[in-house]
């Protein structure tokens, strides 16, 4: 093995046993921290400087998506003007690992004024930054990953998992569903699978249709002008069952005349369905579990108004 890899390895032990031991110390003040979020009247405002900073971001940009209200302040432009961003009514997450980071020291006599419920994440409960929060977070590590103990690692990456468990645990308080990710990601591929619905993507034109005493040649004739490698077997508006273009060739292989069988004879009596209003992604998950390619889908009142396909979704088409 390369000393290289024995390194990153013990790069990643040390943050490991960071995290670990992190978790053992997650007690009452991580219950207060949930409680005033959730008792704020306006949103969260996460403050931090340098590594802490970026690391800011990205918790307010979970929170964001997954249901507490968050944005990011910079103190250094908060001390010229963005101080005017953060209300009387907004909860502030200040994030030093020393406490004492002047920046966000010399921002504490307004949040102070303006009586801000202070959240501290901080390796130093006994710091300025501390003493003056209404719940610390403790996210002190024993050293740093850097080979020199000096570059934000470990300590970093217990502050952002910390900041995830806080985003994670009021995302669950407030019962957040994949209805609301997706609405607040209408243009990712996961936010397009939450928000599409069955309806959206189903086949509805010229559906391929057939009679239950249609002969074998036009049962073949109509899945192949259906194009949808199956056929609806209806007795007037009623669904009677469906063949496949699988089922064709298995009657094909095993009838000692063709001609003689009938769409009745081979169709499958109980089709699997679907409603218009059901989500794709749910529909697509019954298709996969069951090991078929298709559902009929049937409205509110029993008529048949589609077919679904696993291959209907383009992962990048938008969803109007």
């Amino acid at each position: 093995m390369s000393e290289s890899i024995t390194q990153a390895r013990q790069v990643v032990a040390m943050q490991i046993d960071a995290l670990s031991a992190m978790a053992d110390r997650i007690g009452a003040d991580f219950d207060a921290a949930v409680d005033i979020v959730l008792a704020r009247q306006g949103r969260v405002v996460l403050v931090g400087m340098g590594k802490s900073g970026l690391i800011g971001k990205k918790i307010a940009a979970t929170m964001a998506s997954t249901g507490t209200p968050a944005f990011f302040v910079h103190p250094a432009e908060a001390f010229h003007g963005d101080l005017g961003m953060i209300g009387p009514q907004d909860v502030v997450v200040m994030i030093s690992n020393s406490g004492e980071t002047e920046e966000l020291v010399r921002i504490l006599p307004f949040l102070q004024h303006q009586e801000n419920r202070i959240i501290a994440m901080t390796g130093r409960r006994d710091s300025t930054l501390g003493r003056h929060a209404h719940a610390v977070l403790d996210v002190s590590v024993a050293r740093e990953a850097c080979n020199n103990n000096l570059a934000p690692t470990s300590s970093t990456t217990a502050t952002l998992v910390m900041g995830d468990a806080l985003a994670v645990v009021l995302s669950s308080k407030c019962n957040f569903q994949p209805e609301d990710f997706a609405r607040f990601h209408p243009g990712g591929s996961l936010g397009r699978r939450l928000l599409t619905r069955v309806a959206d993507v189903m086949h509805k034109d010229n559906l391929p249709v057939c009679h239950p005493d249609a002969s074998f040649r036009d049962v073949v004739h109509e899945i192949n002008r259906g194009r949808l490698g199956l056929v609806l077997v209806m007795q007037d508006d009623d669904l009677l069952g469906i063949i496949t273009d699988g089922d064709v060739r298995r009657a094909f292989d095993s009838a000692a005349d063709y001609r003689e069988i009938a769409a009745r004879h081979i169709m499958s009596s109980e089709p699997k369905l679907a409603a218009p209003d059901e989500r794709f992604s749910d529909a697509e998950a019954r298709l996969r579990a069951a090991r078929i390619n298709a559902l009929v889908v049937k409205n509110r009142a029993g008529a048949v108004v589609g077919v679904l396909q696993i291959h209907d979704i383009v992962p990048d088409k938008p969803v109007v």
